[in-house]
């Protein structure tokens, strides 16, 4: 049996739909949330209301709930947690339980924006030109070597919240002197690409690769999108996922700026763009499933059709909870 319990399922419907059609007559899928309002929670073939992640005892409830249900692998959809679960690898191991992802370090490193816009630049890899104080930006800017618009977000966030394009210093000021978390990006202007990529978690080699140019963006999430190919992206990506180390499911930003490929962002985990690579044919869950049973995956990257549209709309989930 191969079990598998998915935290913080929140919204990602899907990607918990898509594990319960993957094990169907193998094992079952849990599911947990701290609300019982998590709509995702119900497409499991169990769930668990969960105390907050940063609350005291939190993960030893999760081990409580592995226990009780012979969990073979576990994974979150939710950044924060994800150094979390690293962090406690050996502790899972030892009950039998693969935690599916990358290492604690590796997933704190994706989590600051900063400290990954410092490792893409000592590694040599293109990406937007980050600043963490007013005073190195202005220098710049002075220079002629920043101009506006810049990008203002948080130096640890997701789903884009708190994100803003910048068109003046005054408003940048603004914006710092309400909050020190902030980081001052260069403004990409180009097409914006999704890659969803899976790491082997036995051969650690990367063997699925999808990509999507998108089209329209909605709440930090892809909207609206189309799936393409390029060798030489498909390259790129490799390229930087090994000299990483990244492990599981991860999922990226890229700019297309001039023919020039630039890295904006890393999250070590499915993405909410995820549905499109696994309608265009990248059964990343079977791939994961694969892992679990001890068993390596074969190299298929860039096995799916180009000219795949994905377009997301709102369902609607009504009944009694409890």
């Amino acid at each position: 049996m191969i079990n598998v319990l998915i935290l913080s399922a929140g919204t990602r419907n899907k990607i918990v739909n898509y594990f319960v059609k993957e094990l169907a007559g193998r094992g079952n899928v849990v599911a947990t949330d701290m609300s019982s309002l998590a709509p995702a929670l119900y497409e499991a073939d169990k769930y668990y209301i969960v105390p907050r992640m940063t609350d005291k005892g939190y993960i030893n409830k999760i081990f409580e709930i592995c226990e009780k249900e012979k969990i073979t692998g576990v994974l979150s959809l939710i950044d924060p947690e994800l150094s979390l679960l690293a962090e406690h690898a050996e502790e899972f191991k030892s009950m039998g339980i693969m935690v599916i992802g990358s290492s604690a370090a590796l997933c704190e490193l994706a989590l600051d924006k900063f400290q990954m816009y410092r490792w893409l630049t000592a590694h040599g890899y293109p990406c937007a030109a980050s600043y963490m104080d007013m005073y190195s930006f202005r220098k710049d800017l002075s220079q002629k070597k920043a101009v506006f618009p810049v990008v203002v977000k948080p130096v640890k966030g997701s789903a884009s919240i708190s994100v803003s394009k910048v068109l003046d210093e005054e408003e940048v000021k603004v914006m710092f002197a309400r909050n020190r978390d902030l980081m001052i990006q260069e403004f990409l202007d180009g097409q914006e690409i999704g890659a969803d990529v899976y790491i082997d978690m036995i051969s650690g080699e990367v063997i699925s690769i999808f990509t999507k140019k998108k089209i329209k963006m909605r709440a930090g999430e892809t909207d609206k999108a189309v799936s393409f190919k390029d060798e030489k992206l498909f390259w790129f990506i490799e390229d930087f996922v090994k000299e990483a180390g990244f492990r599981g499911q991860i999922d990226i930003d890229i700019f297309d700026v001039n023919g020039v490929y630039y890295i904006s962002e890393v999250n070590p985990r499915f993405g909410g763009g995820y549905p499109h690579a696994y309608e265009s044919g990248c059964n990343h869950l079977k791939m994961i499933v694969e892992n679990l049973l001890g068993r390596a995956n074969d190299r298929c990257i860039g096995h799916y059709e180009e000219g795949i549209y994905i377009m997301k709309y709102n369902e609607v989930m009504a009944f009694r909870v409890g």
